[in-house]
């Protein structure tokens, strides 16, 4: 891969980000790219014809997609798929920590306006602080009808001065209740849904719901020696979800680093599966814990005529990369990784293990992976956690448990992981994604 295909993946990948505030706005823009790419949607609640694909007879390739609130899955069936031909999966999620619009969310202190947030996973709460934030997300008005919203920069979590607080550079401890608190006005008026009901075109007394979540407003950007490094908001887990939709789309910057199109295998059927509420422990109907991927794997084999053996069959001989991002060795903290697996920003996506199935990993998914990064000309790395240091987990043991479906877990190396703003190296989301288009094509 040389430097002209970095450059336009990158810029991409930025684009993709920014287009991508919400977890809901991500599916969008996915959904988007996929229209572009000849993909076709689907409607869970409609027949999807005799054949399981609608307008698409077993006999001729399928490319199409379903939406699930904030969650999408997208395949391309190949036209020699049968009933029993394996499927190809790429799990990622499309949400990542901050802070949710609680109700009653508009709240005057002292002649402050403020927004009553929920703190929404894991997030470094301190990396929030003094950032220009947007909510973004879904109303939902009384006849159900969604839209999407984006306030742009509109709230701020402000710092306490440190001419107010002389210890704080000795230790920071931030009350989730009291002090994560944003504002947005002063005064009494400047009612919160009713801004975001303007936004959306509706009056306020129409919206009877909403899922709306904070996002910075900071532009990705390329820093550093050479511009070698990128900073940007959500990367986990968006850079799985660009490099999936890259890989299957099978164009844009992964063809031109010459990954093949998944479209030309006919011994798989490539999947792209990116989940809401990963970091909320993935248990909901959009949720990697959810029936959501069983749902339109079944319904995909149901079209190829697969009886409930064809199925297990279909699945036995299947496989799943779990990509979500992992972590880099932080110079600065090197004693919290493990002494002798470091990996390193630009050294190629990751192959996360361990002992305890936290990852899904075993012997023959690392012998999966070392040959789709062979076939793509990548180097990888593995990460396996200090023994002293409790390990993260992922959507690959859940997909495994509820499947059956072997998985292997890589993903991107970054630096600050959950904070507002998240680090890597530019080399490394454009490898993890040639890797994906080479599991797609038969690795």
């Amino acid at each position: 891969m040389d430097s002209t295909t970095n450059d336009a993946y990158i810029d991409d990948f930025a684009r993709f980000i920014q287009a991508s505030p919400s977890s809901y706005h991500a599916v969008a823009e996915a959904a988007r790219r996929l229209d572009e790419a000849g993909f076709s949607q689907l409607d869970e609640a409609d027949d999807w014809g005799a054949e399981g694909d609608a307008a698409s007879p077993a006999t001729a390739e399928a490319r199409h997609y379903v939406l699930r609130d904030g969650a999408i899955i997208a395949w391309i069936r190949p036209a020699g798929a049968t009933a029993t031909t394996p499927f190809r999966i790429l799990g990622s999620h499309t949400d990542s920590p901050g802070f949710k619009l609680k109700p009653k969310p508009t709240i005057t202190n002292r002649g402050w306006l403020q927004a009553g947030v929920e703190v929404y996973g894991g997030p470094l709460l301190n990396s929030w602080l003094d950032r220009e934030l947007e909510l973004a997300g879904r109303l939902v008005t009384r006849d159900g009808t969604e839209h999407l919203v984006r306030t742009g920069p509109y709230l701020r979590i402000p710092q306490l001065a440190i001419h107010l607080d002389r210890e704080v550079n000795s230790g920071l401890t931030l009350d989730k209740q009291r002090h994560t608190t944003p504002v947005y006005g002063v005064g009494h008026t400047g009612d919160l849904v009713a801004h975001l009901a303007g936004l959306a075109g509706v009056a306020a007394w129409e919206v009877s719901g909403y899922d709306m979540l904070t996002a910075d407003t900071q532009a990705p950007a390329r820093f550093g020696d050479d511009g070698q490094l990128f900073a940007a908001g959500r990367m986990d887990n968006l850079s799985s979800v660009y490099a999936g939709l890259v890989a299957l789309i099978g164009s844009g910057a992964a063809a031109g680093a010459g990954v093949a199109d998944s479209s030309d295998d006919e011994s798989n059927i490539s999947v792209l599966a990116a989940f809401d509420h990963e970091e909320l422990g993935s248990e909901s109907r959009s949720g990697a814990s959810g029936p959501l991927l069983d749902d339109v794997l079944s319904r995909v084999g149901a079209g190829l005529g697969a009886t409930p053996t064809d199925r297990l069959r279909a699945y036995a001989a299947s496989w799943c990369l779990s990509a979500d991002a992992g972590h880099a060795i932080h110079p600065n903290y090197p004693e919290r990784h493990d002494p002798v697996n470091t990996p390193i920003a630009g050294g190629g996506p990751l192959l996360k293990i361990n002992a305890n199935q936290r990852y899904a990993t075993d012997a023959q998914g690392a012998a999966l992976w070392a040959r789709s990064c062979e076939r793509a000309g990548v180097s990888y790395q593995e990460f396996v956690s200090n023994n002293a240091v409790p390990c993260g987990s992922t959507i690959g043991p859940l997909t495994a448990t509820r499947l059956g479906i072997r998985t292997v877990d890589v993903g991107v190396p970054l630096l600050s992981m959950h904070s507002a703003r998240e680090l890597c190296h530019v080399n490394d989301p454009v490898a993890l994604s040639a890797a994906i288009g080479a599991f797609f094509a038969g690795a």
